[in-house]
């Protein structure tokens, strides 16, 4: 089986462990998630298994590169991990109101850098951040390139102050939480996290794990779940090959055509058969499947 499952990921999973459970659905080893998400994050994670993992590499780079999460904050209190699921390491008094937060976010919107919280999965002299973190070693982050292309205050529930957010690969929502906080002069806490959009993947066509397994369990169809791995490579131009050149192709051969240079989704017939680049009026196979 070769193609790519969304998942609606439940929090408390980790991304990985979501997708070793996808690919033994459809009986494969072969699997990686495409982005990841925090454990305690829910919503889209979308799992290439068998031969779309080759693809991994080209729907990161070249579709189009921006998340959409929904999050939540409570303000007077701060945990290590910056949140929920970590120790409060502050508390505060102060409760920013409604205007202060909006301000807030017109102003973060404008910023083009950001540091990212010790509780991460960057390297750091060979070990992950939350390593070091988790020993109480300093950590001095840098900060990294952002754009948050949209950032607004949705609506208040009780205490928890929710938000939106469009942004960049590399944008860490708990970042963002900090980030408010401190821009309203107190201190915050990422009450949740949902993602609804990654590299051109919808929550409106994610599936529960749990509910895939059960179909699976009860010996139900899951492959109309399983997209093709050609799914969200859509921006890429498209060649078709005959049934001589796709076979040279196939074995690494070089083809003769015409059109600009570039990235082109190569089929033979209907069927996908890899991902090639043009240079000077000659395709060379990048990927094959």
């Amino acid at each position: 089986m070769d193609g790519i499952v969304i998942l609606d990921k439940d929090s408390g999973v980790f991304s990985r462990t979501a997708g070793g459970r996808v690919a033994k659905m459809f009986r494969t080893k072969k699997f990686g998630h495409i982005g990841t998400l925090d454990p305690m994050a829910t919503g889209v994670l979308p799992i290439a298994i068998g031969n779309a993992t080759k693809m991994i590499p080209f729907i990161e780079d070249i579709c189009q590169n921006r998340k959409e999460y929904l999050f939540g904050i409570k303000f007077g209190f701060q945990t290590d991990t910056l949140d929920i699921t970590g120790k409060i390491v502050k508390k505060a008094g102060k409760i920013p109101d409604e205007n202060a937060v909006k301000k807030a976010c017109e102003i973060l919107e404008k910023t083009n850098e950001q540091i990212p919280p010790a509780f991460s999965a960057i390297h750091i002299d060979g070990k992950r951040a939350y390593e070091l973190a988790r020993i109480g070693q300093d950590i001095d982050m840098k900060p990294r390139p952002i754009t948050l292309y949209k950032l607004e205050f949705t609506g208040k529930t009780d205490e928890e102050f929710n938000f939106r957010v469009v942004c960049s690969r590399g944008t860490y929502v708990r970042a963002i939480v900090r980030d408010i906080a401190a821009i309203c002069d107190t201190i915050g806490t990422t009450t949740y996290i949902r993602r609804t959009m990654t590299n051109g993947f919808s929550i409106k066509n994610a599936v529960k794990l749990d509910f895939l397994e059960n179909l699976f369990n009860n010996s139900a169809a899951i492959t109309k779940y399983l997209m093709a791995p050609d799914f969200a490579l859509g921006d890429i131009p498209v060649i078709n090959l005959g049934d001589e050149d796709a076979k040279l192709y196939k074995n690494g051969g070089f083809i003769k055509t015409d059109g600009n240079d570039g990235l082109r989704r190569v089929y033979s017939g209907k069927n996908f058969i890899g991902i090639g680049r043009v240079d000077d009026g000659t395709l060379r196979p990048q990927r094959t499947i």
